[in-house]
């Protein structure tokens, strides 16, 4: 089991290199849109706690 995880990291690392070599402005807006959805749930949690807390 160990093995098949070592093999499908390798493959995520392969094809996210591959992606950034062939497409760097398509990687640049996927990695963009991830920290936007991140900072965004960062928010929806601070509002949550800030009407929480009131």
């Amino acid at each position: 089991m160990a093995q098949a995880k070592k093999v499908a990291l390798y493959a995520v690392v392969v094809f996210v290199l591959y992606t950034i070599v062939t497409s760097p402005a398509r990687a640049a807006d996927l990695v963009q849109v991830g920290f936007e959805g991140i900072s965004s749930a960062a928010q929806g949690v601070g509002q949550f706690m800030t009407e929480l807390v009131n």
